[in-house]
């Protein structure tokens, strides 16, 4: 699939970025989510438009609120230009 679009892959990379810095799989965070690890490498890569509840569930794994995830998406969208 391909990026859906600048804010997609801004917030995909923010969820790569999160799970990586706390040594998350791809898997464990499916699991702890109850979805699938393909829907979060699809996330991550900016394939996916994922939902509202979906966001709150990832944002939830990490213990974390949606805003600091949006944050993060937000700062490589301003780094980035676009």
């Amino acid at each position: 699939m391909p990026i859906r679009s600048p804010a997609h892959a801004a917030f995909g990379e923010a969820v790569r970025g999160i799970r990586k810095q706390r040594g998350i799989s791809q898997e464990s965070l499916a699991l702890i989510c109850g979805l699938d690890r393909t829907y979060i490498s699809d996330i991550e890569r900016g394939a996916r438009n994922p939902s509202l509840t979906n966001i709150f569930k990832i944002a939830a794994a990490f213990d974390i609120s949606p805003a600091e995830i949006f944050a993060r998406a937000q700062e490589r969208i301003e780094r980035d230009g676009t």
